[in-house]
């Protein structure tokens, strides 16, 4: 090759790593740009999806504060003293309480739990450990259902079963309306909370030989205490306000109440009564009584969380301190 051909020839080359350096440079910056704008589209997708949860979660607490404020502004000025402790006054007079209703509201509710703790969390507990058997499936089935059943069923239920038997409105039939009620939800929530006990503590229990039941009730049980708790709570609180139930069963009682075989005032009762009466003053009481309820269904809310919190506090305490005590040994 001539010496010309030889100086052409490199001229070419380098001639063609320019072009490449200036290609791949072109290329990288493509790509840059396109990461920018697949970033400055990513970040801004985020806040768009962060302020919408924002705003569903501001809607949650406007609505609320906007009933808990409604209620303040129209009933505390009829909530003191004689409304806690008093009868209502004969029709037409000005005064009187809601001593009765909130009396037979807490009776109604302990009766609801003695018939509906026991059943939900038995089938709970059953559900979550015996899963897999055809059964249990039928039973979480049915549970499902009985979760969309409309409360006035279940009053209608009671009615045929209990009242028209005992010939007779009673607190018992409104208990057992409203334990009922609860059985679906605690039954759930237990199962759920159940199932997130970690399996090898089950193992641990029977590998040392413990009997399943054994198991059950003194490791998977304890573990899950909070949750099952706060399902309880939540299932009360559900029922502490409804009504239609209490309408075929307890009927309501404008007096103190002397047997569980009585009708019985509740207050979800007597805030019906009194809201559709003519009378202003049954009006403002009907608003406290509405209140009063919100503050028991507040009240059984942060009992939950709080035994929740305490439970948790007592779970960690004690991995602490088995921790220290390996250490130490």
């Amino acid at each position: 090759m001539s010496l010309p051909d030889r100086k052409r020839s490199k001229m070419d080359a380098h001639t063609i790593s320019k072009d490449l350096m200036v290609e791949d440079h072109s290329i990288n910056e493509l790509i840059g740009s396109a990461f920018q704008q697949t970033r400055q589209g990513r970040f801004i997708a985020d806040k768009i999806i962060v302020t919408c949860l924002s705003l569903c979660a501001m809607c949650v607490l406007f609505f609320l504060y906007s009933i808990l404020w409604h209620l303040l502004s129209q009933g505390i000025s009829s909530l003191n003293l004689e409304f806690l402790t008093h009868l209502p006054k004969p029709v037409g007079e000005d005064g009187g309480g809601m001593a009765n209703a909130i009396v037979g509201s807490l009776i109604l509710l302990g009766i609801a739990v003695l018939v509906g703790v026991p059943i939900g969390l038995g089938s709970g507990i059953y559900l979550s450990e015996y899963a897999n058997q055809r059964f249990a499936q039928i039973v979480r089935f049915v549970t499902d259902v009985m979760n969309g059943i409309p409360s006035i069923v279940y009053g209608i239920f009671a009615y045929t079963v209990f009242v028209v038997p005992l010939k007779s409105f009673s607190a018992f039939s409104g208990g057992i309306a409203l334990g009922i009620m609860m059985i679906p939800m605690i039954t759930r929530t237990t199962e759920s909370f159940i199932r997130m006990v970690p399996v090898h503590l089950r193992e641990a229990g029977l590998a040392l030989g413990t009997p399943k039941w054994r198991v059950i009730v003194d490791i998977v049980v304890p573990s899950s205490l909070g949750g099952i708790v706060t399902g309880i709570m939540v299932s009360l609180a559900r029922v502490a306000g409804e009504t239609a139930p209490l309408l075929f069963t307890a009927f309501g009682n404008r007096f103190w109440h002397s047997s569980l075989f009585q009708p019985i005032a509740a207050l979800p009762l007597q805030i019906f009564s009194y809201a559709i009466s003519p009378f202003d003053d049954w009006h403002r009481q009907a608003w406290a009584g509405a209140l009063v309820l919100i503050m028991i269904v507040f009240i059984m809310n942060f009992s939950a969380v709080y035994f929740v919190s305490r439970q948790n506090q007592f779970i960690t305490g004690k991995i602490t301190n088995k921790r220290m005590r390996g250490m130490k040994n």
